[in-house]
């Protein structure tokens, strides 16, 4: 069943129409029952931390009854925005500009949205524009991630703040070339049906490991609160710089996931190959067991950098969609391509398709300095290599292939084939 009543079964029903393509690890999930630091990639158990400061909010937000009511009545009650947030952050902005010489504060805002989320886009920009009068933008390019905030394009569109919605701060936001505010939308559900899951598919004293993304994380830590008298064990665990519980594509007993689909799912499963996982999707209130083809995965991405290694010139994209590239990376992986003898060229790209690399018929093998999920999911699709850092690294004798596949390409921690924007 589909946990819309009660509880939902454990059963052996396939959850997912059988996926056809045989290069996919996706090899199905089964219906269940319906609640650190680690280098490598594995998860250890979050420190107590002190909580924010907080300002004061003033009064002319929080209770500015037009503007309630905009909220309350044009978008999700669920979903939070932070528009009273986000109108004061404009506002202590505005409030520190010079005037033009009309003497009018000129203001620009950028808004950039994941795809599951444009479809507010308009209603918020409407709202920004009415309470706090200043010019808005929606930013129209594919976000995938938090490694896609576009602070280059909002900068040299002029605008005064960007207002990144739906990811973490894996960019800090003292690096950007504009003003930067995260807003996670954090995202309300049934908990207790939630936590009532849990507590009937696990024996009590199961230790448990609870993950999600940002717009679960703070129900995350509720959820940990209400299992513990059960699970005592339980652990929110954290991969700095995320958030506890939270999880990126690119950076446990047994493993449970608190969201919808399974890609960044996917990623604490690639790096803790011997944990069970589970999925709580709170939107249909489904509980799954998940599943992963590991040996497909190794043989595929092995027999790639078997391939690479034999080629003499290499192509090394550098990503150009939001901040996916790195050109610290990239300067590293020309250092090693030299070192090893190899011939290599920078090709910049926004999106990279199998169609646009088959035109240069000169390069051997591809190394991407973009999304390292693209060569593990899709690296099958191009027909010469293409190689994530990692990758590429073994491929020249740099690095030794990990028999656990390392996902610390956004961890402080990681290897030298990491995105260090905190060194």
């Amino acid at each position: 069943m589909d946990g819309s009543d009660g509880v939902s079964e454990l059963t052996k029903d396939t959850a997912v129409t059988e996926v056809k393509k045989t290069k996919r690890r996706f090899v199905g999930r089964k219906k269940a029952n319906i609640s650190s630091d680690g280098q490598d990639g594995s998860l250890t158990t979050t420190k107590k931390i002190t909580g924010p400061r907080f300002t004061q909010m003033p009064a002319e937000f929080l209770e500015n009854k037009e503007l309630n009511d905009a909220v309350r009545t044009l978008l999700p009650t669920n979903y939070n925005f932070e528009i009273h947030k986000t109108l004061w952050r404009i506002k202590q902005l505005m409030d520190s500009k010079t005037p033009n010489p009309e003497g009018v504060k000129e203001f620009r805002v950028a808004l950039q949205f994941p795809e599951g989320l444009l479809m507010y886009s308009c209603i918020i920009s409407d709202i920004l524009e009415r309470f706090a009068k200043v010019e808005t933008l929606i930013m129209g390019d594919v976000t995938y991630g938090a490694c896609c905030v576009d602070d280059f394009s909002a900068a040299a569109l002029g605008c005064d703040l960007l207002v990144h919605y739906g990811h973490s701060c894996l960019i800090p936001i003292d690096i950007c070339n504009t003003s930067v505010l995260y807003v996670f939308v954090d995202i309300k559900f049934d908990l207790d049906h939630f936590v009532q899951t849990v507590k009937f598919n696990f024996k009590e004293g199961t230790k448990l490991i609870l993950i999600s993304t940002i717009q679960f994380a703070a129900s995350l830590g509720l959820a940990k609160n209400m299992l513990l008298p059960t699970f005592p064990e339980i652990i929110v665990p954290q991969a700095k710089p995320l958030s506890p519980g939270e999880i990126l594509v690119s950076w446990l007993i047994s493993l449970r996931y608190l969201g919808d689909g399974r890609f960044h799912l996917e990623s604490i499963m690639i790096s803790n190959p011997e944990l069970s996982a589970y999925r709580y999707d709170p939107y249909s209130k489904s509980f799954t067991i998940e599943n992963y083809d590991f040996d497909q995965m190794y043989s595929i991405r092995r027999s790639a950098i078997e391939r690479a290694s034999k080629g003499k010139k290499y192509g090394i994209i550098l990503g150009t969609l939001g901040r996916q590239g790195n050109p610290a990376i990239v300067k590293r992986l020309e250092e090693a391509c030299h070192a090893a003898g190899k011939e290599s060229i920078i090709l910049l790209l926004s999106e990279i398709f199998p169609s646009k690399l088959d035109l240069m018929t000169q390069v051997d093998a591809w190394i991407q300095v973009a999304c390292p999920r693209l060569s593990i999911d899709w690296g099958y699709a191009f027909e010469r290599p293409l190689l994530n850092p990692y990758e590429a690294f073994v491929a020249m004798g740099q690095a030794e292939w990990q028999s656990v596949y390392p996902m610390d390409f956004y961890s402080k921690e990681g290897g030298k084939w990491s995105v260090y924007y905190q060194q």
